[in-house]
């Protein structure tokens, strides 16, 4: 005797193969639900890995907070950066200027003309820079090195300034440019030298926003361009854990307040929310729109089951009449389902987490037979596919999976439930 509920072992029995057209139906409703699955996995799980990339990206080159006076540059930076310092849940603090440049480049007699582009000089201090960002393990030519006039330049800005090392470079700041202005209004000769730049370095943080707008000097050389004296922009605060931003801003708004002064803390979501936001909103949507595969997997279950109803009605009317109740044959087909669903959401599970673990290796595949690459190197700067299994995004795929399944006997069931013995024993 089985120790299974007869109608769990009625609905095994249906389910078993059978040489006929329709004992396959099943079959196909579980590759439906499998392949479902498991391309949601694989979605969602890369739309992760992407997410995660592009945070690790930014927290590389980017401080976890920043400091900022309200509406001037920082004075006494360094009494400030002492105050930052003393938080336990700060690792280092770096003081920073930021701001528009114009460049210009200087290419040699008969290299062609110079090219013009407007990025953005961030000022450093290169010994505390190795403490706050990754840019000096991410130099690809040349050396991390700003000293006297030297610069760092973004791969995507050299390659399209076609800039080498020890190429010399002019820079106008902001103001030098509206005194240009000023002078031109006032019909006056205003005659300003830009400075003279070399690139000493080549950068690539693996972030194309950054590599194209992005270059960094020293700090005493990005003050003289925007006459700030010893003033600064702001305080670069790495923590030791990106993920508490919240909780330490508030402790160095007090800290820092309690001192004297308005200033702005601003954290690392903040000043990249728009491009956080634009992953999360791709990723969500993506969901929905590849969840619709489910539903059609589900619908495919449903008229299986109606099938089997339609097939079955001689024997349904049988069961009913040696006593079964309609809920006990409502049970029968909702098992089905259960079924279906179970083993085609654990073989989706399988195959989607198998098709992770060898995603790379069949990108490599496939370029090698096709010659197409689908994610290239030159556009997206990632050297594999990345891909994050989150749990609690698994178990809702997988827990939404079997619940669509199961909703879908309850129609197949109902309808077997309601079927009248006599008449169910006539049926032809």
């Amino acid at each position: 005797m089985s120790r299974l509920p007869f109608e769990f072992h009625l609905a095994l029995r249906y389910l078993r193969p059978k040489r006929s057209l329709i004992s396959v139906i099943p079959f196909t409703s579980i590759v439906g639900v499998m392949l479902g699955v498991a391309v949601l996995i694989i979605v969602i799980s890369v739309m992760s890995g992407f997410h995660e990339m592009t945070r690790q990206k930014i927290l590389g080159f980017n401080a976890h907070l920043k400091v900022y006076q309200n509406g001037a540059p920082l004075r006494d930076h360094e009494r400030l950066a002492r105050i930052v310092s003393s938080n336990k849940a700060v690792r280092a603090v770096s003081p920073f200027v930021m701001g528009k440049v114009l460049i210009e480049t200087r290419p040699a007699e008969g290299a062609g003309s110079a090219l013009v582009d407007a990025p953005w000089l961030r000022g450093i201090d290169a010994d505390l820079e190795r403490r706050v960002s990754t840019l000096h393990t991410n130099i690809i030519a040349g050396e991390f090195n700003v000293r006297g006039n030297g610069l760092l330049v973004g791969r995507q800005l050299a390659q399209s300034l076609r800039l080498g090392v020890g190429d010399r470079l002019s820079v106008y700041s902001t103001r030098q440019l509206q005194r240009m202005k000023e002078g031109r209004d006032k019909k006056e000769e205003v005659a300003i030298k830009p400075d003279e730049y070399t690139v000493k370095g080549i950068f690539d943080v693996g972030y194309y926003e950054y590599n194209v707008s992005v270059i960094v000097g020293s700090l005493a050389n990005a003050q003289d361009l925007y006459d700030l004296g010893e003033n600064v922009h702001g305080l670069m605060v790495m923590l030791d854990n990106p993920f508490k931003v919240e909780a330490v801003r508030r402790e160095l708004y007090e800290a820092l307040h309690r001192g004297g002064g308005e200033y702005i803390v601003t954290t690392w979501p903040e000043e990249n929310a728009g491009l956080l936001q634009a992953v999360m909103v791709e990723k969500s949507v993506m969901f929905y729109i590849l969840f619709f595969i489910m539903i059609v997997a589900a619908f495919g279950i449903t008229s299986v089951l109606i099938t089997f109803v339609v097939q079955k009605t001689r024997e349904i009317g049988v069961l009913k009449a040696l006593g079964a109740t309609s809920g006990q044959v409502m049970g029968v087909f909702l098992s089905q389902s259960l079924v279906v669903g179970l083993i085609g959401v654990l073989g989706g599970f399988g195959l989607g987490w198998l098709a992770l673990a060898y995603r790379n290796e069949f990108l490599l595949a496939m370029r090698k037979l096709t010659g197409f690459e689908l994610f290239p190197q030159a556009i997206y700067n990632l050297p594999e596919l990345p891909a994050v299994i989150v749990p609690s995004e698994i178990i809702l795929i997988c827990g939404g999976s079997m619940l669509l399944c199961v909703l879908a006997g309850l129609l197949p069931a109902w309808y077997a439930g309601r079927l009248k013995p006599v008449e169910a024993l006539r049926y032809e």
